[in-house]
């Protein structure tokens, strides 16, 4: 009957996690495992006076919470909703909190912050602005090698985090309707037409009349003047400064190196970034130019790939892979490593202690966790293979301080909580896919999406890498599967709303994240981890599934009741 398959459903949605739950409790509250700490036991042992009051013998036997290392060797898969952290002791303000950590065993970062490796999340512009708050952007390898050689060059030729995209004509060349976008201060000319030439002159909106549409550029342009260029390592105050000067003559300046044209910049970009939170020194390599990760592949197609990147100036390599522990990945580690032993290189993806280890004996200088935890991720669902993340990241974090070999915590970061979760769990950065995606710096354009939002929300295309659409770009040998005829999607596409700058949310998340780490008695993440490993932290279980069910049961008595 309908009522019973209404029943079933409901039942079978959360069953699985309330009897995890139950058991969990259970199995922490066996008296064959009390959970007292060894110093209590010796205590308890050396004579205590018969006539102790009962609340002295509670507060012998009873305690807060678990240490991590009781909780996650029960054989149950934890994400970062499953547990939830206790409070410690407080002895400093937040602001005495420092988030530098490091991304890799040689790449320090002001915050944990990386920017995930897809098409929809990071090219230049989001790796830019990442360097400039202090953390990371990791360039996606979801386009040709020579693309993403030049998303990586960009990043390091430029001191600000703005990025447009010029027009760029020949003197031959005719203006047809490029002004029509509001957001065009200008049209620059180079004698070839391409940014990697002599820049001639330009035509700035306000010179532009529809009367000159089919007059050639050369014929009306403003020459190129010493004013109008100044150096791509310009920083933002000297950008300011500049723009102040010639406001007269123009609103904009055009950043040139010596092989051409880098970007264009208004004063209207300078002004709002000088409104977001102030920005520090950033990420910056010895040579005072922004530091920049690319992903790549395990096929000897990304051998040729690594050489043009590490000519681009990368910083740290990537090695993307939904499941990282295998011999094309252990062969590529070790070719990088002997080939371009200055390049640090991340291996992944993992979830398993051993996985971690077959990876770190092979040279890695970081490692990368997660498998299936994003929130457009569909792995865990389609190919019953992965972990709850929370577990996850502990478990690999055990093995890889050992080594010194620092933990990327990817996929599952929704709100600032579950980073605080995660590097206090072991974690030394966390990578970020949907936390970014749809904001400003994300590449694609907005959209007004009238029938997905009632109130007309700009959107952003956002999609795994796993999806059907992005592996026919060429993510496909991320899954291991570039030689089959059959694509297996492990990801879906959606879209995210406008979010703004991450200049601007991402230090107040980074805030966030202080207060969570203030409220835990962690000054730094070295010192939570070092609470962790010590039990001082307690966590427990969250229920949540239990109200779930309950709320679910509710619904069918209520459908059966009008049926």
């Amino acid at each position: 009957p309908s009522w019973l398959v209404c029943l079933r459903t409901n039942l079978s949605l959360f069953f699985p996690q309330i009897l995890l739950c139950f058991s969990a409790v259970k199995s922490f509250s066996s008296p064959a495992a009390p959970l007292i700490s060894s110093a209590s036991r010796r205590s308890q042992a050396t004579a205590a006076p018969r006539h102790s009051t009962m609340s002295n013998n509670i507060a012998m036997e009873e305690e807060d919470g678990f240490g991590a290392k009781k909780l996650f060797n029960q054989g149950f898969s934890y994400t970062y909703d499953d547990v939830i952290f206790l409070p410690h002791y407080i002895d400093f303000p937040t602001d005495a909190v420092s988030l530098s950590t490091k991304l890799s065993r040689n790449i320090p970062l002001s915050i944990p912050c990386v920017s995930s490796p897809m098409d929809t999340v990071t090219e230049s512009h989001m790796a830019a602005a990442m360097a400039a708050l202090g953390g990371i952007g990791i360039v996606h390898y979801n386009t040709t090698p020579s693309a993403q050689a030049a998303f990586i060059r960009s990043v390091k030729s430029r001191r600000v985090p703005i990025q447009s995209s010029p027009i760029i004509f020949s003197p031959d060349s005719r203006i047809v309707n490029e002004f029509d976008d509001p957001a065009v201060p200008c049209v620059l000319v180079t004698e070839s037409g391409k940014p990697n030439s002599k820049l001639v002159g330009y035509v700035a909106r306000s010179d532009w009349s529809g009367e000159k549409q089919g007059a050639k550029l050369s014929d009306y342009m403003r020459p190129a003047d010493e004013s109008l260029v100044v150096p791509s390592n310009y920083d933002l105050d000297k950008l300011d400064s500049h723009l102040k000067q010639q406001e007269r003559e123009r609103d904009f300046a055009v950043l040139a190196e010596e092989g051409g044209v880098v970007d264009v910049v208004t004063k209207e970009d300078v002004e709002k970034v000088k409104g977001y939170p102030k920005l520090g020194k950033g990420t910056v390599s010895s040579d005072g130019s922004w530091m920049v990760g690319a992903a790549i592949g395990t096929r000897d197609s990304d051998k040729e790939r690594l050489e043009l990147l590490v000519k681009a100036g990368v910083d740290v390599v990537v090695l993307d892979s939904s499941q990282g522990n295998s011999i094309y990945q252990i062969e590529m580690i070790k070719y990088v490593k002997r080939t371009y032993p200055q390049l640090d290189v991340i291996g992944g993806n993992v979830v398993t202690m051993s996985q971690a280890q077959n990876l770190i004996a092979a040279g890695v200088d970081g490692l990368r966790v997660g498998m299936g935890s994003g929130s457009i991720c569909t792995t865990q669902e389609v190919c019953a293979v992965g972990r709850g993340q929370a577990t996850a990241v502990y478990k690999v974090a055990s093995v890889a301080s050992q080594s010194g070999v620092p933990v990327i915590a990817d996929g599952g970061i929704q709100y600032s909580g579950q980073i605080v979760k995660a590097l206090v769990l072991g974690a030394s950065t966390v990578m970020m896919g949907g936390f970014l995606a749809g904001s400003t710096e994300a590449p694609g354009q907005y959209v007004n999406k009238l029938g997905m939002h009632q109130d007309g929300t700009r959107v952003k295309k956002y999609r795994g890498m796993g999806s059907l659409e992005a592996m026919s770009k060429g993510s496909d040998q991320r899954y291991l599967g570039d030689k089959s005829k059959l694509k297996i999607a492990q990801g879906v596409v959606g879209a995210m709303p406008d979010k703004g700058s991450v200049l601007e949310f991402i230090p107040y998340t980074m805030q966030a994240v202080k207060q969570g780490f203030q409220d835990l008695g962690a000054s730094s993440l070295p010192s939570a981890h070092e609470l962790l490993r010590s039990q001082t932290l307690r966590l427990e279980v969250c229920l949540a599934p239990l109200s779930l069910l309950v709320v679910s049961f509710l619904n069918f008595l209520r459908w059966h009741a009008r049926n």
